[in-house]
């Protein structure tokens, strides 16, 4: 079955990425063993050091929603090799009907061509015409006889081709003559079974017949083969030994990869018009083949979402997948689904303070690791319970985690926010916890550090800057925030690109250098977004 993704935001912090794997692993004790928890960014290392401590390994990540042809019910029909005979593969083309054509692989699993019924018909007709085998492996030809080697000179055979003839009965000797370079099919005719050894044909083939004991002594370079069908049969089977990679089509016009999305397939598909296409992996091995029907009703990916309910914030190609459920701490925003879904949304500090009820309420107790990993993750988004958005409900619950797990919040704490800032550029802690909004037609994006060495990190204002600037004029913001949270100083440095008054009304402070410390502030969602949103109405 297909996986149903649990994530949370990009650019996901300690909640978001716990909060996915949490719930993923209520659902999946629970019995429904398909959710799978998935972050959209790089962990941060504030995220790693929890994940390190109760000893996990960051969810799988995923880069879009859309579409893809991995979601589709394409076809998977045998994979043949291009050295087996034009027999074994009309025998499979019989047993699949419904498909247009079957793949041809390289020994590595590549595509070397495609196989239709067309193509085996086109070259029937061809022989009959010609009437010429061209060289075969001697083990072809003794697989679609069913034939069996009869002669010392067989035994050192690897090829046979020539001329295809059938020995009828002569009314005189000096008529069994053939050719050096012919396949010979004849009866138990012992006079020209014996001219054929002697002028060394290259393959002579007995048809419902055996060599005799007294021509079995006669020097000669022939190759003999025994058959149980007759002369007729046997010379249509002949050509049937041919290794289908001489006959299958090699000039594909275009091949779809797993990942490649659903809407440029359907483009190419109506340019080229091709019954079926070959499907590749990431190694480029075949994997299935696709028709235009396989595109009238693709499936959707299933994805719940945590800690975000904003397009924005999401993954790309959100609209082209089902939204199963919401389970959020945040402001309502714009996710639109195309039916009723189940969403849980309540004021607390942390997403994982809703998973822990959600646990207690189905009966299920979190496992010691997860438990303290909920605890740190309630403990990050309240930044040790001083944030405006911390209740009562997220202290208490991550008390009870903490104690679950076998640790003190303190002892949390100090994991989380006491680590040293590494030596890291000024893009990866700027977009470790970074997230745009659209606000009343105004456009910005906030990013946020927490930290207990603010002053350390405002040194570092210019290099913030410059790439505040990029960002700005890359995606047209009007407002570019960096909030350093300082968790010994209970406030925030705020850095900022844009317009001095808007800081100014917003925050009823008076900015400095692109710089202002506010006190008391720790919360993007509950504070600075808000401030922003009631000043530009």
């Amino acid at each position: 079955m297909d996986p149903i993704y649990v994530t949370g935001h990009r650019n996901p912090d300690t909640d978001s990425i716990v909060a996915a794997m949490a719930y993923a692993a209520l659902r999946n004790a629970l019995g429904d063993r398909e959710y799978e928890a998935a972050c959209l960014g790089q962990v941060s290392d504030e995220t790693q050091r929890v994940l390190d401590r109760f000893g996990f390994s960051p969810p799988k990540r995923i880069k879009s929603m859309h579409t893809q042809v991995r979601d589709l019910a394409f076809d998977t029909p045998p994979v043949l090799s291009a050295a087996v005979t034009v027999g074994r593969a009309w025998e499979l083309l019989l047993e699949h009907q419904d498909k247009a054509a079957i793949p041809v692989a390289n020994d590595d699993g590549t595509l070397y061509g495609m196989l239709s019924r067309e193509d085996v018909a086109g070259y029937n007709m061809a022989q009959i015409i010609r009437g010429v085998l061209e060289p075969v492996p001697l083990f072809n030809l003794l697989s679609v006889l069913e034939g069996r080697v009869c002669n010392e000179a067989g035994e050192f055979t690897d090829t046979v081709s020539g001329e295809v003839v059938i020995a009828l009965p002569r009314s005189s000797e000096d008529k069994l003559q053939y050719p050096r370079d012919s396949i010979v099919l004849c009866g138990q005719q012992e006079a020209l079974m014996e001219a054929c050894l002697r002028s060394n044909v290259k393959c002579l083939v007995l048809c419902q017949a055996e060599l005799p004991r007294s021509l079995r002594e006669i020097p000669t370079d022939t190759c003999v083969i025994a058959t149980d069908f007759d002369a007729y049969r046997a010379s249509r089977l002949l050509f049937q030994s041919t290794p289908i990679g001489r006959i299958c089509r090699r000039d594909i016009p275009i091949c779809f990869h797993l990942e490649d999305r659903v809407d440029d397939v359907k483009e190419l598909v109506l340019k080229h018009r091709e019954p079926c296409y070959p499907i590749l992996n990431e190694n480029e091995q075949i994997v299935g083949i696709l028709a235009r029907y396989h595109l009238l009703r693709p499936r959707r990916k299933r994805v719940v979402l945590v800690d975000h309910n904003e397009i924005s914030q999401s993954v790309p190609g959100l609209e082209e997948a089902e939204i199963l459920e919401i389970i959020d701490h945040h402001r309502l925003a714009d996710i639109q689904t195309t039916g009723p879904i189940y969403v849980r949304n309540e004021p607390v500090g942390s997403t994982n303070t809703i998973l822990a009820d959600m646990f207690r309420e189905h009966g299920v107790t979190p496992s010691a690791a997860l438990a303290g990993m909920m605890a740190s993750a309630i403990i990050s988004d309240t930044v040790m319970f001083k944030s405006p958005t911390c209740t009562d409900r997220d202290r208490r619950t991550a008390q009870r985690m903490a104690r679950l797990a076998g640790v003190t919040p303190e002892e949390l704490g100090q994991v989380i926010f006491s680590a040293d800032q590494p030596d890291r550029s000024a893009r990866e802690l700027m977009f470790a916890d970074y997230k745009e909004f659209h606000i009343a037609g105004h456009s910005l994006a906030v990013g946020q550090i927490t930290c207990v060495d603010s002053p350390k990190l405002l040194s570092r204002k210019d290099e913030f800057l410059t790439l505040m600037a990029q960002t700005a004029a890359e995606k047209g913001f009007d407002l570019v925030i960096l909030m350093l949270t300082d968790v010994l100083l209970e406030g925030t440095q705020l850095i900022y690109l844009g317009d001095d008054d808007t800081i100014r009304q917003a925050f009823n402070a008076e900015p400095k250098e692109q710089t202002l410390f506010l006190p008391r502030i720790m919360s993007r969602k509950k504070q600075v977004i808000p401030l922003l949103s009631a000043l530009w109405g």
